[in-house]
């Protein structure tokens, strides 16, 4: 008979072996909150041998006692802390307190979301969440959406609807039963040059290539420039293209810009494009009394990326791609008498693999579901209000500062900017500004950006906690002029 401490179950037994687990690890887990720094650990070489393993699967198990004390002695020590006022690099967000504890009960229930009977409570979550969703973005009767890994599946779904309603209601082809059209190689999907990697990306995996992809110039404020982006679209119409899709950026990856959704809009209705709108980064800003109108227009996109690990400060992954017009989800839909038999459905099973790419999903909507309504309106509106505001503050603090050189005023929570080397330094400003990043992460601990903007390297803070203060993020400026 197999011990109590395979799964948790009804008996008693279970119960306390995974309570005292569970109790074991949150206290480790709390006790290595020692210290403020983001990054505390060793360097990649000394990290990389103290984690080297002489087998993963020994003949015997090493039991939970010893695997806790090394977790606690070599993984916990050398982890990155996004709490930490000091962890600004990425779009990488602390994890609110909430959305955390609901990741026990996501892994110990283990739901997948392709089947109502493999979740039911989870799916009919789901559901309403995604409907709530489409509500605050904009979409109105008539929407729909589903949880997905991250932006990149979410950019991806909404392109490849937008790729076979492009191939349905223009070229009248079914590309779901007959693969791409003959005339594939001339249809066209356009995007900022500033876009995440994944629109180029899911141009590749569409079976359309990177030359399908038309990258469009942004302007001084580095957004899409729609009037670069009409040009394009009409000389390729006149070339014998096929334009399908404008994939418009709510908060570049490290700028923030936001691209101009209601001018793409327009363009796109009078040349009978989608409009995709990857929000990953700026959705975040709808929940902002002060700030959401720098997101206006989402709700007249035809598909939105949305990610809740960034701005909404969830553990990875917690991701939706919505559309305006759930028919659109049909392309998804494949049918198999082991998972969602038509029957079913007919008697009021929700299967939402009919919508999704994947399979296998986690319950990831019960994060959103919980934190909402836990925090509500007014809560959410100072959490993301205060982070760009923090922006906002670094930013004119930079601008005054002639020792600094700043990019473009930020839109959201990221601030672009560089140190410049002291009078007579011998130092080059791209290898200064390479070297202090380095520093503050390996011997001050703390963990900033680095991007490259007009050539230049320059640094970057992407400004998601909002317990910084201005107080924290001057000591860190500080910090940084006096390792120049």
């Amino acid at each position: 008979m197999f011990q109590s401490d395979l799964f948790l179950t009804r008996t008693p037994e279970s119960g306390k072996v995974f309570a005292r687990m569970t109790e074991a690890v949150l206290r480790a887990l709390v006790g290595s909150m020692d210290h403020g720094k983001a990054y505390a650990g060793l360097p990649p070489e000394q990290l990389r041998k103290l984690l080297q393993l002489p087998e993963l699967l020994p003949d015997q198990g090493l039991g939970f006692e010893a695997l806790l004390d090394e977790l606690k002695e070599k993984v916990l020590p050398n982890m990155v802390r996004p709490d930490s006022t000091r962890c600004m690099a990425h779009l990488h967000c602390p994890a609110l307190m909430e959305t955390a504890v609901m990741e026990l009960v996501i892994g110990a229930f283990n739901q997948s979301m392709d089947s109502w009977d493999q979740a039911p409570a989870a799916t009919e979550i789901e559901v309403e969440v995604i409907r709530h969703l489409c509500r605050l973005f904009g979409y109105g009767e008539g929407s729909d959406g589903v949880f997905t890994s991250g932006g990149t599946q979410s950019n991806l779904s909404g392109l490849l609807l937008a790729r076979d309603w492009f191939c349905r209601e223009k070229l009248h082809h079914d590309l779901k039963r007959h693969g791409l059209p003959p005339e594939f190689r001339k249809l066209r999907l356009y995007t900022s040059e500033l876009s995440h990697f994944s629109v180029e990306k899911s141009a590749h995996l569409m079976g359309l290539g990177y030359d399908a992809c038309v990258k469009i110039p942004v302007d001084e404020k580095l957004k899409m420039d729609a009037c670069a982006l009409e040009k394009r679209i009409e000389s390729d119409l006149k070339a014998g293209l096929l334009p399908f899709c404008v994939a418009a950026t709510v908060g570049t990856t490290d700028f923030g810009s936001i691209d101009p959704l209601p001018e793409l809009r327009k363009i796109c209705d009078r040349y009978g494009l989608w409009l995709h709108a990857d929000a990953a980064y700026g959705s975040g800003a709808v929940l902002s009394a002060k700030y959401a109108s720098r997101a206006a227009g989402l709700g007249r996109c035809d598909s939105i990326t949305a990610d809740f690990h960034k701005m909404f400060l969830m553990p990875v992954s917690c991701s939706v791609s919505l559309i305006r017009s759930a028919r659109e989800f049909d392309t998804m839909t494949l049918h198999a008498d082991y998972l969602n038999r038509e029957e079913d459905e007919e008697e009021g099973y929700t299967n939402l693999v009919n919508k999704s790419m994947q399979t296998t999903r986690r319950f990831d909507a019960l994060k959103v579901w919980f934190s909402f309504r836990m925090r509500g309106k007014e809560e959410w509106s100072r959490i993301i209000t205060t982070c760009i505001d923090n922006a906002s503050f670094v930013y004119e603090t930079l601008e005054k500062d002639p020792d600094f050189e700043t990019a473009v005023p930020p839109e959201l929570s990221s601030v672009v900017f560089r140190l410049l080397p002291p009078k007579g330094s011998q130092e080059d400003a791209d290898d200064l500004n390479r070297r202090l990043r380095k520093t503050l992460m390996h011997k001050y601990g703390a963990i900033i950006g680095q991007t490259v903007w007009k050539d230049r390297v320059f640094l970057k803070f992407t400004l998601l906690n909002p317990r910084q203060t201005r107080e924290s993020l001057t000591e860190v400026l500080e910090l940084l002029r006096s390792l120049r």
